[in-house]
């Protein structure tokens, strides 16, 4: 995606409003929404489109009209990048942002930018959903993964399979979005430019020097209570979180000055799926790094890479078979104090037009079934099969 260079000064100017307004009422399906209990945004237009690595310096050089003073007013980045480190993201400065935090709501407007159109059309009623890779080869590729890590080479690969849909008329984002903040309560929902999801996973949170992370590894249908004290009292399950917590603590040991961590992780439920996950936080030393700086130092986390990283990168080339796009990359936004929230993007779907591509993988550990890491992959992708495939 190309970049729109900044010809002229930016000014935003942010007014604190009335809260209780349907904020999607405003999302146009193409821009940028992003919904979770305490903080919630919904953008449109483009005042700037930005390489990911200049966000920061285009956002200090705005001028800033802002008496509320909160995280996220004034102007914001927003957007999804890649999973591949290695390859460039891109961010964008939107032209209108409509904000809530705690309670308080306000309004950002940057620049003259056109906002986006909403198209109302008939919503699809017959699908067809496409397994690209069988589970025989997924079979073959989590015992190659196994072989890896029974040799040493690896302690953990996360392997991830895509499932398409086709459907007879064109996806709406803003159903899809609707759809998933009634079915998915405390993820992070979350749409930018087609790409749409709800994600239980923080990558990293950051309010002046607070930061905060809440990784998440180890899955279970949350359909009974013993499928709940199963998975809390799981050795594989544990350990496969505990590579997790590790791989993040150990990576902000150096930007913080005070770091705790939860001795042990909790069970938490979003719909129908629950996860182990484990609450970090810690105080930034100064100078503080953005939340987008720290999105990028942490990811890729073991919980959707593994661990050691090289190796494991290397083995999800290798075994995947197809490019994941932004599929597991960080998402979310950052503003011009460096505040900001970055969720894993998972539990996602790349729309275009009639199509729809989800995403789902599974840490494969030693002691992991191929069998049964399969049907975690399907219990991840049925909360996208459910907000895109109805009758």
């Amino acid at each position: 995606m190309t970049t729109t260079p900044v010809t002229a000064r930016l000014r935003a100017v942010t007014r604190e409003v009335e809260p209780g307004h349907d904020l999607l009422d405003a999302f146009a399906g193409t821009g940028f929404a992003w919904l979770h209990d305490r903080t919630r945004f919904v953008a449109t237009g483009v005042a700037a489109r930005v390489p990911a690595a200049e966000a920061g310096a285009v956002l200090g050089r705005v001028d800033v009209d802002d008496p509320v003073g909160l995280p996220g007013t004034g102007p914001i980045a927003v957007g999804a990048l890649p999973f591949d480190p290695d390859a460039p993201g891109t961010l964008v400065v939107p032209g209108r942002i409509a904000g809530e935090l705690d309670g308080r709501a306000w309004v950002t407007e940057i620049g003259t930018s056109v906002g986006d159109s909403a198209i109302v059309a008939a919503p699809p009623t017959r699908f067809s959903v496409v397994a690209p890779r069988s589970q025989v080869a997924w079979r073959e590729s989590v015992a190659r993964a196994l072989d890896a890590i029974a040799t040493g080479e690896l302690e953990k690969v996360v392997l991830a399979r895509e499932v398409l849909i086709e459907a007879d008329a064109p996806f709406d984002a803003r159903d899809v979005v609707r759809r998933l903040v009634g079915q998915q309560p405390g993820a992070f929902v979350y749409a930018i430019e087609g790409f749409v999801g709800a994600s239980p996973e923080l990558l990293v949170r950051r309010a002046g020097r607070v930061v905060e992370s809440r990784p998440v590894a180890g899955t279970t249908l949350a359909d009974r209570a013993e499928s709940l004290r199963a998975l809390a009292a799981s050795v594989k399950d544990n350990r496969e979180h505990q590579f997790v917590v590790d791989g993040i603590m150990a990576t902000l040991q150096e930007p913080c000055e005070e770091l705790t961590v939860d001795a042990t992780p909790h069970v938490a439920v979003f719909g129908p799926v629950a996860h182990l996950a484990t609450p970090i936080r810690g105080r930034l030393r100064e100078p503080a790094p953005s939340a987008l700086d720290l999105a990028r130092l942490l990811h890729p986390t073991p919980a959707v890479g593994g661990t050691p990283r090289g190796e494991a990168l290397a083995a999800i080339r290798a075994l995947e078979g197809f490019d994941r796009g932004l599929y597991a990359g960080p998402v979310g936004w950052v503003d011009a104090r460096g505040d900001g929230e970055w969720a894993i993007a998972l539990r996602g779907a790349e729309l275009s037009g009639t199509r729809a591509r989800l995403v789902a993988g599974a840490g494969i550990v030693a002691g992991s079934d191929p069998d049964s890491e399969w049907a975690e992959t399907q219990a991840k992708l049925e909360p996208m099969l459910r907000a895109l495939v109805r009758p």
